[in-house]
């Protein structure tokens, strides 16, 4: 857990789920109806990349039969970063209070999500982590399961943030966190973003609170993890890594100030 000031004293306000899509006509109705067999009243919003395989036509079509779907439509599959950013503009236009990611296949329960939101009342990012007690994954490969944690140990080196798992996926922001971390500078398009946004975060002092989750590995579709994802993230890790250090540096050799002469 990452504490960083003093807890939030209001009521979050209604919430938005945003779900990244691209190609899971097989597997965004199913969430979707989780989703809302576990918190009735959320809305979610589907942002589609342009899926070839009808997965845009799927959310429409439940858009059109339920007032808590909606979908914004992108032309392109301009990475998870961008299209979460642009799901997170849709829904602070709109005055939503609470901010969620998840993924369209399953691997977050819908089911952990209260006890996020529950969170929230202490907090402005909750993270669903599989690294603290009570966190599991479940069938998930060894090797994806390797990258994943050196992922969290490196970052946690490299930018001394007391979270288990800044690469999770799976969180709740307040609105007005969001409307600070100045978005439209993130350029990180793949899993990064998670990094990124996490340590926005926590560099502006908001308080952060990791909830025990289930992951569980994608039954249906094809993951979109790549080689070129986890590259971009070490690149970046390491930059802001090596600038967070310098200023440290800086800040430590910097000539202190003279107190002021008695007179």
């Amino acid at each position: 857990m990452a504490d960083q000031q003093a807890k939030p004293d209001r009521e979050p306000g209604p919430v938005l789920v945003v779900i990244p899509t691209y190609n899971e006509r097989d597997n965004i109705e199913k969430i979707v109806t989780r989703l809302h067999a576990a918190l009735p009243d959320v809305h979610a919003l589907v942002v589609d990349d342009g899926s070839p395989d009808g997965t845009g036509d799927i959310a429409d079509r439940m858009s059109a039969a339920d007032d808590r779907v909606h979908v914004l439509h992108r032309t392109e599959k301009a990475g998870l970063g961008a299209a979460y950013i642009a799901g997170f503009g849709w829904g602070l236009e709109r005055d939503y209070g609470v901010l969620v990611e998840m993924d369209a296949d399953g691997s977050h329960a819908p089911e952990d999500l209260p006890r996020m939101l529950a969170a929230l009342g202490d907090a402005d990012l909750v993270i669903g982590s599989r690294y603290v007690p009570g966190g599991t994954t479940v069938n998930w490969p060894w090797h994806r399961q390797l990258i994943s944690r050196m992922g969290n140990v490196y970052s946690a080196i490299a930018l001394g943030a007391k979270v288990k798992d800044i690469t999770a996926g799976f969180r709740a922001y307040r609105a007005d966190v969001l409307r600070n971390l100045k978005l439209h500078n993130v350029a990180s398009a793949g899993y990064c973003f998670q990094i990124d946004l996490g340590w926005r975060t926590i560099e502006l002092g908001y308080r952060v609170v990791e909830v025990p989750i289930t992951f569980t590995e994608r039954e249906v579709g094809v993951s979109k993890m790549s080689g070129d994802i986890v590259r971009e993230a070490l690149i970046r890790v390491t930059k802001w890594g090596l600038r967070r250090r310098y200023t440290q540096l800086r800040d430590l050799f910097a000539p202190k100030p003279k107190a002021p002469a008695n007179r």
